[in-house]
């Protein structure tokens, strides 16, 4: 599940960063960006740049997709609905569908 909320973002952060047993000034530092800048986003009440992300990603040594998915809770797969969407998509957009799906079932080892 895709998260876009900069509250919920900047929580992630700052677990991911007090597991890294780091200060938000050692991750300001490591990211190149200033303190207040980092706590601000930290809180929620910042957006950032895509370089920012990456930075900051650098520095607590993550992807960005760790920051901004969060996994779908187990059990809530629905066969049904896949089929239902799909089932409204033109054919070329269900061969574009099942590429990526073969794209990404490849790069897991499955």
């Amino acid at each position: 599940m895709l998260i876009s909320d900069m509250l919920r973002i900047g929580g992630k952060l700052y677990e991911v960063r007090k597991r890294a047993g780091l200060s938000q000034a050692d991750v300001a530092e490591l990211a190149e960006i200033s303190d207040r800048a980092y706590a601000d986003i930290e809180r929620g009440g910042s957006n950032m740049r895509a370089d920012t992300l990456i930075r900051i990603c650098r520095a607590l040594k993550i992807t960005p997709d760790e920051i901004f998915t969060e996994p779908e809770p187990i059990g809530t797969f629905d066969p049904d609905a896949v089929l239902m969407r799909l089932s409204t998509c033109s054919p070329d957009e269900r061969a574009t569908a099942l590429r990526l799906l073969n794209v990404y079932l490849s790069s897991i080892g499955k």
